[in-house]
């Protein structure tokens, strides 16, 4: 992902079947938005179910989360289509939960949970969280080019490649069947391993096979297939649906409102590095869309797009969920589709928020064994380190280049590890080093301003 001068080329323009005001058909508009749908679901909910996995949150309260999650995604991706004033890019985007945040919101929830503090209680803190982080990202999209001079692809590349890495130990957890096979020692079980196993197996044979919709939507493939699998077994877990209502009523601050600093230092860093992420995907949605990609209407589309990732991360503090920023995945089903209309972005939120409000859809999901969504989220959290690698491969990589990375991986990778490294320092800096994410960004961050560049 490139967020860094790039330039139109008529040459490249793409044959659009439909392009960005054009409207298609109700039908047509359905079936395109049908497809961005599959390659999107699953990472919209993912996010939560494992965050509410770890932190052991109750089977109703994660229904209502997984809910809302949806819900959200639909109103930021009808901002994102539609732009209202200031709001959104005004291109066929989609939005959804953000991986990004996972990694810090389960190491410092869960070491508060340990603590003892009551879920509900760390709950509280972590949307307190979002909603303060969210006001950093709505400043940043009103500053881009400032902070895009401070935040380099060099910076950002490590940030993302830090994000990806310290999540494998989670994807891995879950693999082997969560932290609840952990405490009642069938982790890492045949049953487990065969389920996640074949989630994977699965994902890898679909997207070596040659028909675009299914690589689209490899991922929920190969989930319905383990989850059909894990029924066979005897493990699928409806007691989430017992009673739940029949339509969710969102319910502002359900867990109240409170604050916690440990986590509001690495979230805080995290918004700064999605702002930027949300500029290379904005930019690669609007060259596919057949649209400018420099000059004021680019910067107008990347500032609304910036905006409402951050105006809906405090919408999805105030209902229960966790932030949400600019999807990737719908990028290439405009490219298999041909169809770029910022319309058919609107039955996507609309199907989104439909299914949100259909309590139901979250507790079929949250049926699924943790292992079989192990074997998907390896992939996922994959896919983020490989998001990084790849902004990393776009830089010149000459010896202090070589240099920062090498540093910030070994003190982020380092401090994600050994946790102990930080035991005797005061309370402050615990706090904001007790996130690789944050340590190695931060490394990355002052590496980048005190290292001279060497002149070409």
């Amino acid at each position: 992902m490139s967020h860094q001068n790039l330039s139109p080329n008529q040459t490249d323009q793409l044959d659009l079947v439909y392009g960005l005001n054009d409207r298609p058909r109700p039908i047509i508009a359905f079936l395109a938005a049908f497809q961005h749908l599959l390659a999107i679901i699953v990472p919209i909910v993912t996010p939560g179910l494992l965050i509410c996995l770890a932190l052991g949150v109750s089977k109703e309260d994660t229904n209502m989360i997984l809910s809302m999650s949806l819900v959200i995604s639909g109103i930021a991706t009808f901002l994102q289509c539609k732009k209202v004033g200031p709001f959104g890019a005004g291109l066929l985007i989609v939005q959804g939960t953000s991986f990004n945040f996972i990694g810090p919101i389960i190491g410092i929830g869960s070491a508060m949970v340990a603590a003892g503090t009551p879920v509900e209680s760390v709950m509280a803190a972590i949307f307190g969280v979002v909603i303060a982080g969210s006001f950093i990202e709505m400043g940043v999209s009103r500053i881009l080019p400032w902070v895009k001079m401070l935040i380099t692809p060099l910076v950002t590349g490590i940030v993302v490649l830090l994000i990806g890495l310290t999540l494998i130990k989670e994807g891995l957890i879950s693999m082997g069947g969560g932290y609840q096979a952990m405490s009642n020692n069938t982790f890492a079980n045949a049953d487990n391993l065969i389920m996640s196993c074949t989630v994977l197996a699965l994902i890898i044979i679909l997207n070596r096979i040659r028909i675009s919709w299914v690589k689209s939507s490899a991922i929920l493939i190969a989930l319905i297939a383990g989850y059909t699998l894990a029924g066979f077994m005897g493990h699928l877990d409806f007691s989430g649906l017992k009673d739940a209502p029949l339509v969710q009523i969102p319910t502002p601050m359900h867990f109240g409102l409170s604050f916690s600093w440990s986590l509001f230092i690495p979230m805080a860093f995290i918004y700064l590095v999605t702002s930027l992420e949300a500029i290379g995907d904005i930019t690669a949605t609007s060259k596919l869309s057949n649209q400018p990609v420099d000059g004021a209407t680019w910067m107008e589309r990347i500032k609304g797009g910036v905006l409402v990732n951050g105006a809906n991360s405090f919408l999805a503090g105030i209902f229960n969920t966790f932030p949400s920023s600019v999807f990737a995945q719908n990028n290439g089903v405009i490219q298999l589709t041909g169809v770029a209309s910022r319309y058919v972005g609107i039955w996507i939120a609309a199907l989104l928020v439909i299914l949100g409000l259909l309590p139901a859809v979250a507790g079929v999901i949250q049926a699924v064994p943790q292992a079989v969504l192990g074997g998907a989220v390896m992939v996922m959290f994959g896919a983020v380190a490989a998001s990084g690698i790849n902004i990393l491969s776009g830089i010149h990589l000459d010896r202090r280049a070589l240099l920062i990375i090498a540093i910030s991986l070994a003190l982020g990778l380092g401090v994600a590890q050994v946790p102990q490294i930080l035991e005797h320092l005061p309370e402050l800096f615990r706090n904001i080093f007790s996130s690789g994410v944050a340590t190695g960004g931060i490394a990355a961050l002052l590496l980048n301003i005190i290292l001279p560049e060497t002149k070409k």
